[in-house]
C-alpha cells in the first residue's frame, strides 16, 4: 500500500509542475488587457430640484356633490275616478291552451269542415290546433267571434291605463307561404 501512495504522490506533482510551465501565452494576454484603454463612462446626470405642485383647486365646489337641492313640494294628487264599463276579464274561468301564446306567435294554417267550421292553428313549436267561434285565444282574454277560409276575428279585453278595460277588435289571417 505503501508503493501506492507514493506512486500517487508523484505523478500529483508531476501534473501540478506541468501546469506551472508555458503560462508565457497567458501572461501576454493578461498585460494586452491591462495596456488597453479603459472607455470613459459618462457621469451620471445632474437631477433636476423637485418643483412642489400647488393644487388651487381645492377651493372649487367638489363635481361628486349635488349643488341642486331638490325640495320637493307636495302636489295635491288627483283621485282617479274609475267608470266600470262593465268590461272586464272572467278570472275565473280555465285558461286555454292558445292563451299561452300572443297573436303574433299563432298563425292559421287552414280551416275544417265537420259539422261546423274549425279553424287550423299552429303554435311556434309546430303543433296544429283546431279552434271554433266561442274559443279564447292569445294573451289578452281574445275571444273568437268569427271565422271564414282566410281569417279569424278575435274581440280582446286590454287595459285602459286607467284601471279599467277596453274591447278591442284583432285578427288572425291566413298567411301564403310560397
Amino acid at each position: 500500500m505503501d508503493i501506492f501512495k507514493v506512486t500517487l504522490l508523484f505523478v500529483a506533482t508531476l501534473f501540478l509542475s506541468g501546469c506551472q510551465k508555458e503560462k508565457e501565452d497567458l501572461a501576454v494576454f493578461v498585460e494586452g488587457v491591462k495596456a488597453k484603454q479603459k472607455s470613459d463612462i459618462e457621469p451620471m446626470p445632474v437631477m433636476k430640484a423637485y418643483d412642489k405642485f400647488i393644487y388651487s383647486a381645492g377651493e372649487l365646489r367638489n363635481p361628486f356633490v349635488a349643488t341642486v337641492v331638490d325640495i320637493s313640494i307636495p302636489v295635491e294628487e288627483e283621485i282617479k275616478v274609475v267608470v266600470d264599463n262593465g268590461i272586464h276579464p272572467d278570472r275565473t274561468r280555465l285558461k286555454e291552451v292558445l292563451e299561452s301564446y300572443g297573436l303574433k306567435e299563432l298563425r292559421l294554417v287552414g280551416t275544417l269542415e265537420q259539422e261546423s267550421i274549425w279553424a287550423l292553428v299552429r303554435v311556434p313549436e309546430g303543433v296544429i290546433h283546431k279552434v271554433k267561434a266561442g274559443d279564447y285565444i292569445g294573451q289578452n282574454d281574445g275571444q273568437i267571434l268569427m271565422l271564414s277560409d282566410t281569417e279569424l276575428t278575435i274581440k280582446e279585453i286590454v287595459s285602459d291605463g286607467d284601471g279599467g278595460y277596453i274591447e278591442r277588435d284583432a285578427s288572425l289571417s291566413v298567411i301564403d307561404v310560397n
